[in-house]
């Protein structure tokens, strides 16, 4: 369960991510990767997002959010990480890596896609259906208690009686999987091994349509990613996701984005390529100005838009001439916060750790 409380403002500017996985951006080197993500923090985007699949030669998105860690300053960093056909210890002390090479600016998109290739591919049968969720629940479930299975001021360093730690202030996470757990059932005992992340908890990102009754529970995420056929319905979506989930989740709109570049419209682009909105998102293709009113009217009921740009290169650089720039003298835009972490950027305080009222308690000989 989500120990975070997301504290909401009336007409505060929104914040935009970014996806840098898109077409226009090959990812075959790192050297790449630094000038996609440095070109996405210079235009004043608030994060990045990295998209996961099996690719021969390529590293993870985890991988690549941590390369990026070290050569930013300001953008939140937060790949997506899948559930179901990854372990759960694993996912979280990796996730808490990251958090501490960013500086705290690390998050999380959990995912949990059927695929009968990555269940193939680590020896186990193919999930589906409800039980996806299931598995992303307790996924997440694990991680929450392991980032807070170490107290903050667990790691003392102490030279004169060579101890690195306080034992006492490190905590069993025991987690099992609850009875009717659809997959096979598994239980983690913890604590981690990585000291608790900078942030305490890295935010935590779903598809809306994963999370919510019967599913991954509201209190179990800190934002929910929102989709819908148009962008005519998205506005909509947002405000049906926002009465369904309540207001202690932060909501992001997906949009696609193709733009007039270079002297070619939107539409020719478009017919050139021969692409269909990917997942059911809705996609918006025209001119800069018309964009800036779009994300304008979006950010009135999201707390942020994530781009998913037709060619990184391209939207890229008329999102930061012309876009950007547009919605901060609109005030619809906040500014880059530098050194900030995520949970800054989202609103949400810093959670202490389930565990210290019970080191408390032993301390105090209760």
């Amino acid at each position: 369960m989500s120990t975070t409380e997301h504290t909401t403002e009336e007409g505060r500017a929104g914040f935009l991510a970014i996806e840098l996985d898109g077409a226009g951006w090959d990812g075959g080197d790192f050297a790449s990767l630094a000038e996609a993500v440095l070109a996405a923090e210079s235009a004043g985007f608030h994060a990045a997002t990295f998209a996961d699949a099996p690719v021969p030669g390529r590293t993870n998105a985890l991988q690549r959010a941590a390369y990026a860690g070290p050569v930013t300053r300001s953008i939140a960093l937060v790949p997506e990480v899948d559930t179901v056909h990854t372990e759960p210890f694993h996912v979280s002390t990796q996730l808490a890596s990251l958090d501490y090479v960013s500086g705290g600016r690390a998050g999380w998109i959990a995912t949990a896609a059927e695929s009968s290739e990555a269940a193939a591919a680590v020896g186990r049968s193919s999930v589906t259906g409800a039980a996806l969720a299931q598995e992303a629940a307790a996924s997440i479930e694990v991680s929450r208690r392991l980032w807070d299975s170490w107290e903050d001021d667990a790691v003392i360093r102490d030279v004169a009686t060579g101890r690195y730690i306080d034992v006492d202030k490190l905590h069993y996470a025991d987690f099992e999987t609850p009875a009717d757990f659809a997959g096979a059932g598994y239980s983690v005992k913890g604590p981690s091994i990585i000291p608790r992340p900078l942030q305490g908890q890295l935010p935590v990102l779903a598809a809306a349509s994963l999370v919510g009754e019967g599913q991954v529970p509201a209190d179990g995420v800190d934002a929910v990613l929102v989709t819908a056929p148009t962008p005519e319905l998205l506005a909509a979506e947002i405000r049906d996701v926002r009465r369904r989930l309540g207001a202690s989740v932060a909501v992001i709109a997906e949009l696609e984005v193709v733009l007039d570049s270079r002297g070619q419209a939107a539409v020719e682009r478009l017919a050139g390529s021969g692409s269909a909105a990917d997942g059911g998102r809705a996609r918006y293709a025209g001119t800069a100005a018309g964009l800036a009113d779009l994300l304008e009217s979006l950010l009135v009921e999201a707390d942020g838009v994530r781009l998913h740009p037709a060619s990184l290169a391209l939207e890229l650089d008329e999102l930061s001439r012309l876009v950007l720039p547009e919605l901060r003298r609109r005030g619809a835009l906040r500014a880059p916060v530098l050194d900030g972490t995520f949970r800054d950027l989202l609103g949400l305080t810093r959670p202490a750790s389930r565990y210290a009222d019970s080191s408390a308690a032993i301390a105090a000989g209760n």
